[in-house]
Formats: C-alpha cells, structure tokens, sequence
C-alpha cells in the first residue's frame, strides 16, 4: 500500500512535469533545427595531434537511457545530479584506431573528471594502451589529482605528470553498507526477513546494526584478492614492489612526515609519478612534442569526444550478409517487467535474446553481465530465453563483467561457457525474501486495521500483523527457491547439488577464484567471450552487432537533435532565464528527489517476493 501511494504521486507528478517539458519543446524544437543544419562543423584532425583521453563519468557496459529533452533541459540549468557515463567499448575503440591513425602522434590521458571503474574495466583500458604504446606513440597522463580508479589507467603512462600541489589517493577497497535496524525498530515497523545461507548478507542492512562476522569474513576474502590483483598489476607497470603501497595509518604517517606532509613530494618520492609540472609546463611539454594549434596558445589536440565522432556512425549500420555474433548486454538490477537501457528488465532482455534467436545471420551469443541480481522470477525468464538460444543451436557465452552475482549467476548459469575476468565478483548463489508490515507504527497514531474475509489467506494485508503459519509459507517458499537455485548450477555446470552447496550459501567469490571452485570455465575479457563464441559457432568470417533496446523513431530523432553541442548551448542559452526558475525549483528537484526514492521501491518487484541479490557486491573505490 505504501508503494502504490508512492508510485501513484509519482506518476501524478511525473506527468506534470512531462508536460512542462513537451511544451518547452516544441518552443524551441524549429529553433534546434535551424541551429543544427545551419552550423554543422566538419571534424579535422591535424596531423601530429595529441589525443586528449578526457574521460568524464562512470565507465560502464551499457548507458542508462535517460530521455533526452530532460537530460538537455537538467544540464543546462545546472540541476542533473545523474553521473555521466561512458562506454568502455568506445573508449576502448579510440585508443585502437587512434594508434593506427597517422596523424595522431601520441595520447594525454585527462582523467580528472572520470569517476568510479571496476578494475576488469581499468584492466581493458590499461591492455588497450599497452597496444598503443606498441606502436612506439607515448602515452602521458596528467592531473590535479588522482583517484585509486584514475591512477590504475594513468599507471600505463610513459610519464605520469601532476600538479606540485596535487596528490595520489591509493587506499585500498572496502564495503560499508549502510544498517537499519535501529531505525526499522524506532519506527515500530515489523520486518519479516526469509532466507537461506550462511553468508548471504543481503537482508542483514534490515535485520542487524553491523556486519555479521560470516559476511565480514566473506567480504574480506574477495576484497583482499581484489586488492592484491590491483597492487600487483601497478606494481608492475610503474616497476616498483608491492610493499611500496601504504596499507597502515602509522607507516602511512611516518612516511608523510619525512615530506613535511607535502601530498606532491610524497607521490614524487615514493615513485607515485614522475614529475610535478603546472599545466601551463604541461602545454608547453606538448608543444614542444607535437607543434602549436592555430592560436598559438596550446598544442595541437583533438578531444576523445569529438574523435569518437569520426570514428562512429550517427546510426548503426548492419552488413545484411555476414554472419554475426551478437552481444547482449544485461547490466543492473534484475527487476519484473519491461525495462529500458542501463537495467535488466526480465521482459525485455529475454526480447533482445530472443530477436538474436529469430536472426538467421546471428550464429552464436555473448550474453554480458554486469549485475549484483535481483527478481529470481525475473532471472528464470532471462534464463529460459538462454536455454531456447541453445536448443536453435546457436551456442551462448555468459561473459561476466564487473559482478555477476547471485541474480546475475542465475542467467549465466546455462551458457554454453561462463567467462569472467580475475576480478570478477562472482556467486553469491542464494535467495531471500523481505517484507514490512506496519500495524505497530499505525498503532502508534491510533489507527487499526479490521474486518472478515472468506479464507485465511485473504486476510494478509500490510496494515496487519503477519500470521505465523504464512511466514511458515513463505520461508518454506524460499527454501524452494534455494533449492532450484542449486538445481539449476548443479545440471548446468555438471556438479552434484551438494558439491554446489558448499560453495553457494550466498558466498561471495572472485573470478579466479570462481573458477578453481568450477563456477566459471575460463577467464578472460569481453573480446576472449566475443571469440570463444564464434569458435564454438564454427565461424571464421564474420562481424559483431550490439543487440541493443529500440528506440522508436521519434525518440531516435529527439537523441539526435539533443545530443548535438549546437543544440545543447541553444538550450542553455534559451532557458537560462530567471523567470524559469520556479518551474526549475519546483518540478525538476522536487520529482529527481522522489524518483530515486521510488525507483529503489520498484526494484523489489518480484511476482512471489523471492530475490537472489547480492547487496555488498559493490565496492568504494
């Protein structure tokens, strides 16, 4: 009930602010035209150019859809709080055709503005410069500040510059959820919690203040593998041990201490980077290296947004002859339903398998998984469209990405062959189920709830205490749930259940270590899963597509129009008006607010209330 309320205000307001933006839309949609058509730039790339790496955002497999008439409208006042994305597939495509480009001479990697990163993304990048670098072109990073995530890429550098006042922060990884008990407990509401594992910690945020002494001891053991990969792999490329990385607060400061606490020397000394430069030394450095641009005022350069450009369609074009291996990526939560980009609706990514089903030219299948789980309903459906691709016989390789978890092991589970990086966050293979009833709060401001009904069944309600046989139900439903759960990997991976059992119980794995227990076959990247695939369809020719969600249309030209620069500084400049603040303040903040809070409800959607989701799947970096 206290959903539906939610979602009902929700829509009401959703709607209203819909219609703001439509009007202000066909205001200004002639204008955007006008705007497009009459000052179109050609993209030139001057020979001996430095390619600028300017990354901005969170490097993800797929982007969140986001409505693009919002997404201009939000940018240019100043109020869209969403981080940016950028694919990994397009910066990967970048450096590789920028090291085959001769005029590109080298790469400046500007980090400055990239945000969070897995580290098999970081290792994908990092083995895509190693190839640039092949060619004998430098690569030179430079920066105000480096991230744990930035300083992995800028590792790959020939040089690593830094402003004398910046610093490098390397602290290791960790996973503090947040616990609401105490809270559940003041607000007198009656939390029922149903599951099974041992160290499945999903539910503990709902029934504990702390971290329980398994989690804690699960968590750490894939945290510790994770970090030792990351200390290894930058040990090795800047070409110092591993003991030169901090992990204790008084060596840390002992250390400080000798440089006066200055963060520049400190990275200096300690072989963090390799010079500490100002920006204007910087641009001097590069144009000393690859000439002036035309003002006379920098180097000559071309940023990765506008290179991408040259290097990518305004609209995918498919060769009808060749044969393919399509790429279905199912990234995010698992939720029921129909979803759009950027989450894993079990509608509609068992629609985008199923038209790489229906396609005669598609002869084999990566499905790419990037997601902690989610509706175990849900991930049945994605499954079943798995298993119907294998019986047209066309073979499917579950490449796991950054996490591949619980929910996200349950569609891999089937595949021809499961490929995960070292890093991968993998398993978590167990189930719960969660729901809150609120008669103890309502009880509070004097309402009850009250009545008769023709069954004991449909007496349930939420303003009502639950009735101790259907808790009984519903664990005994969830243990059913577990039990599948370990049918489904014991026939698919050839284990007996128990063998699988020991190694489920909501326990948290690393890819490396996924694969000495047999939950993955090999490990690799994304292209290693793309090639697997074509060897088992038998294909020596043949192309790779992205099946994608569809646009309609209109929402395809919409995208076009907004995501041109000419389009978004007309935007900025036509609404940057004080008269439209109100509708600003009132509207946009407002209902961005509510959504976040709604969204996480609509997340736990699941038709039987059963969820296979790993919570601390995610890590702070």
């Amino acid at each position: 009930m206290v959903k539906k309320a939610f979602v009902g205000f929700w829509n009401i307001l959703n709607f209203s602010r819909r219609l703001v933006l439509n009007i202000l839309f066909f205001f200004i949609l002639i204008a955007l035209f006008v705007s497009i058509m009459s000052s179109e730039d050609e993209i030139i790339v001057e020979q001996d150019s430095a390619l600028v790496l300017s990354l901005s955002g969170n490097i993800v497999e797929e982007k969140t859809y986001i409505d693009p008439v919002e997404a201009a409208l939000n940018d240019s006042m100043g109020s869209n709080d969403e981080p940016p994305e950028v694919l990994l597939d397009d910066i990967l495509m970048t450096i590789k055709y920028a090291a085959k480009d001769k005029k590109i001479k080298l790469l400046l990697l500007d980090l400055q503005k990239m945000q969070g990163a897995h580290l098999n993304k970081l290792k994908a990048i990092a083995a895509q410069l190693d190839k640039f670098k092949e060619t004998g072109k430098k690569v030179y990073a430079y920066g105000d500040y480096y991230s744990q995530a930035q300083y992995y890429i800028a590792s790959k550098a020939d040089e690593i510059l830094m402003h004398p006042y910046g610093a490098v922060d390397i602290s290791g990884y960790a996973t503090y959820p947040l616990y609401f008990k105490e809270a559940i407990d003041k607000l007198e509401i009656s939390q029922h919690i149903f599951r099974v594992g041992t160290f499945k910690s999903a539910v503990e945020p709902l029934i504990r203040s702390n971290m329980s002494e398994a989690a804690k001891e699960a968590n750490k053991a894939w945290l510790d593998a994770l970090w030792l990969e990351y200390k290894t792999d930058v040990a090795a490329h800047r070409g110092f041990e591993i003991t030169n990385f901090d992990e204790d607060m008084e060596t840390y400061k002992e250390k400080f201490a000798k440089v006066n606490g200055h963060s520049g020397q400190f990275a200096l000394q300690y072989k963090w980077v390799d010079q500490l430069v100002s920006k204007e030394a910087l641009r001097q450095k590069l144009i000393a290296e690859v000439g002036s641009n035309e003002s006379g005022k920098s180097f000559k350069q071309i940023s990765f947004n506008k290179y991408l450009k040259t290097l990518k369609p305004p609209f995918p074009i498919e060769n009808p002859i060749t044969d393919k291996v399509a790429v279905v990526v199912a990234k995010g939560n698992i939720v029921d339903g129909e979803r759009k980009a950027g989450e894993i609706g079990g509608d509609s990514t068992a629609k985008l398998l199923r038209r790489a089903r229906l396609n005669d030219k598609v002869k084999a299948v990566v499905l790419r998984i990037d997601s902690g789980g989610g509706s175990m309903f849900a991930s049945e459906i994605i499954r079943a469209e798995v298993l119907a691709l294998k019986d047209a016989g066309k073979p499917v390789i579950a490449s796991m990405g950054s996490v591949a978890a619980s929910g996200g092991y349950w569609i891999a589970a089937n595949a021809n062959e499961i490929w995960a990086a070292p890093s991968t966050i993998t398993g978590s293979i167990g189930v719960f189920g969660t729901m809150m009833t609120f008669e103890k709060t309502l009880a509070k401001l004097g309402i009850y709830s009250d009545g008769v009904a023709t069954t004991d069944m449909a007496s349930f309600s939420m303003l009502r205490p639950l009735e101790p046989k259907l808790a009984d139900v519903i664990q005994m439903s969830v243990e059913s749930a577990y039990d599948r759960f370990l049918t489904v990997v014991s026939e698919a991976r050839g284990m007996d259940k128990a063998e699988v059992d020991k190694v489920a119980q909501g326990r948290v794995w690393i890819g490396t270590k996924a694969k000495e227990l047999g939950l993955v076959d090999a490990l690799g990247n994304k292209q290693d899963a793309i090639k697997r695939a074509a060897e088992l369809a038998s294909l020596s020719m043949y192309d790779v597509i992205t099946i994608e969600h569809q646009l309609t249309e209109q929402e395809m030209l919409v995208q076009k129009i907004f995501g041109e620069s000419q389009a978004a500084a007309f935007v900025k400049a036509y609404i940057s008006k004080d008269d439209y603040a109100p509708v600003k303040n009132s509207i946009m903040q407002t209902a961005h607010g509510l959504k976040q809070q709604v969204s996480s409800l609509e997340q736990f959607n699941d038709p039987n209330g059963v969820y296979a989701k790993c919570l601390v799947c995610t890590v702070s970096y």
